[in-house]
């Protein structure tokens, strides 16, 4: 599932939408780190439509324009909430990593010693070599 899709189906987790307040829950979702822009968001919509993961939910007219409101299908539901427990184990997973490459298995900050100042302990660099 691409980060897109996943944002789009959070916004509708809890509600029906329109395209724009999909725009504006994703952008504040993600801390303004995702903006959307209106054709990317209708190819997902299409997409996710396509896949059965949501639907129209209903058709509103509102200032001579029409709305369409999407919701999640059951589909969609579950389909969020495996991407959500397989970003969550990742996440735990690189925690853990993390913490074991500081030498504590218990996910608490090396706190260094007089000779080992805190932090991460130096290592391979992306090359291969010392960083």
């Amino acid at each position: 599932m691409t980060r897109t899709a996943f944002f789009v189906l959070t916004a509708l987790a809890d509600q029906p939408r329109h395209g724009y307040g999909i725009l504006r829950e994703v952008e504040e979702m993600s801390g303004e780190e995702v903006q959307l822009r209106v054709g990317t968001l209708y190819g997902v919509l299409d997409r996710l439509t396509a896949d059965g993961l949501i639907t129209l939910d209903r058709e509103e007219v509102q200032q001579g324009r029409l709305r369409r409101y999407y919701r999640l299908t059951d589909e969609g539901v579950e389909a969020l909430d495996a991407e959500a427990r397989r970003m969550a184990a990742g996440a735990s997973a690189a925690q853990r990593r993390i913490a074991a490459g500081r030498g504590d298995e218990r996910g608490e900050p090396d706190k260094g010693t007089p000779e080992t100042p805190p932090g991460p302990r130096p290592g391979p660099g992306l090359a291969g070599g010392l960083a």
